[in-house]
């Protein structure tokens, strides 16, 4: 191991034998949390090539149990987000996709932080179960064409030790690093193609579309070793998706989605990456006929009626889908209004996500409780005029006291200016193989 971690540390590429031995050796306890953590900064500072790291996502892909799709008919498409601030898209696009003929065999993950995660979201739902068996997890697929449930300990356990240790070595912002974990995760659920959605902006971990660009290509490059078809979509994080930000406001927001009355960008998100799943499903020949065929089902009613049917197979009360108001809320809602007049440049998305947090709807810690109701309900988007005065949020907590904390992150989130601002657009680029 002392000559693998100076062979990096000097430049040289190391192969797929020597990184399998730096793996399983640190999954099996045989190499020291010291001896990868110094391996971990070479590869940050050095960095490793696309044979490399398409070699270190396969190597930890087999780190644990794959999931085996190949009884479930047609080609499997995953999707994934790097995540960012009112991310509610798996719920939407999920049953959206489903309905369509697309199988979806979906693992989601926790929020830490600022971000949220889909199954946090998921579990503010009365009776879901979203601890499956890998039988259950095929059964549920095979008969109602989707599935969500958590990530599993035996899935890619050496991405969970390797992640734990990245975090606090200050090595977790390495795109070989980032897209070894993404797609070592994704692979080993079994998909066929991947459908990448790529955050960009304050409320993402890309800031910049140039590191984005990076990320893509990368992923896509081990994709293509790998014999998989991925598609990368960078989208704005310059203002947060939607107008929800937290668990049970965020499945609301879904639902209203789901039946044709939701935002606009979050539609608009959903009809994009759904229509890119849907050609590389092969459902469809081209973009604009798949985009039809989800505008049909939203108005239908399919999607919701497919959404419901995820809910019931997996335990959930479905009248908590039916009226949505049963979902959790709490004690206590503060409005929030504008200090200052003029055009919205930027709705900070790190800082409503922090704010989200404070108020209860994420985690401090892995441990730490989650207020299922709590969160921020927006009033405004990027471009609107807004008076001195006028409401912006609405607050919402069951601890009045985490108000102050929440309100002063607020204050530096509403960015104004004098004359009126182009909002980026949502969909930035899309890159494929």
């Amino acid at each position: 191991m002392r000559e693998l971690i100076k062979r990096k540390r000097d430049g040289f590429e190391l192969s797929k034998e020597e990184l399998a031995f730096i793996i399983n050796g640190f999954v099996a306890g045989e190499i020291p949390d010291y001896q990868l953590a110094a391996f971990l900064m070479a590869v940050y500072f050095k960095g490793l090539n696309y044979e490399e790291t398409a070699n270190l996502t396969d190597v930890m892909m087999r780190s644990g149990a794959l999931i085996d799709l190949s009884e479930v008919k047609g080609i499997k498409v995953d999707k994934h987000s790097t995540g960012g601030v009112g991310d509610k898209t798996t719920l939407v696009l999920g049953p959206l996709v489903a309905a369509a003929g697309v199988r979806v065999a979906k693992m989601s993950g926790r929020g830490l932080g600022f971000t949220g995660g889909t199954i946090d979201k998921l579990e503010s739902i009365p009776g879901l179960n979203l601890k499956l068996t890998t039988q259950q997890f095929m059964d549920k697929v095979k008969k109602n064409g989707i599935v969500i449930c958590g990530q599993s300990e035996h899935l890619v356990p050496a991405d969970k030790k390797l992640y734990a240790l990245r975090d606090v070595t200050s090595t977790v912002d390495n795109i070989s690093l980032i897209s070894s974990s993404i797609m070592s995760k994704k692979l080993a659920c079994g998909a066929d193609a991947i459908v990448i959605d790529i955050k960009v902006g304050s409320g993402a971990f890309m800031k910049t579309e140039q590191r984005a660009t990076e990320l893509a290509k990368m992923m896509i490059g081990i994709g293509t070793k790998m014999n998989k078809k991925v598609i990368a979509v960078l989208s704005s994080m310059q203002e947060p998706l939607g107008y929800a930000v937290g668990n049970a406001l965020e499945v609301k927001e879904a639902i209203d989605t789901l039946k044709g009355q939701g935002p606009k960008d979050l539609t608009a998100l959903c009809l994009e990456l759904g229509s890119q799943m849907l050609v590389l499903g092969e459902v469809t020949a081209n973009k604009k006929e798949a985009v039809s065929i989800l505008e049909k089902l939203i108005n239908s009613g399919a999607a919701f009626e497919k959404f419901k049917t995820l809910i019931q197979s997996q335990g959930g009360d479905i009248q908590y889908i039916e009226q949505p108001d049963l979902l959790p809320n709490t004690s206590f809602l503060q409005i929030y209004k504008s200090n200052k007049s003029g055009y919205l440049k930027e709705i900070n998305a790190r800082n409503i996500g922090l704010a989200s947090m404070e108020l209860g709807a994420g985690r401090q810690t892995k441990d730490s409780e989650i207020d299922y109701g709590a969160g921020i309900l927006l009033q405004k988007k990027v471009g609107e005029y807004i008076q001195k005065g006028q409401q912006l949020a609405i607050l919402y907590s069951s601890n009045e006291r985490k108000f102050a904390k929440a309100k002063e992150l607020l204050d530096s989130a509403f960015i104004t200016n004098k004359t009126k601002v182009i909002s980026k657009p949502l969909i930035l680029k899309t890159i494929s193989s």
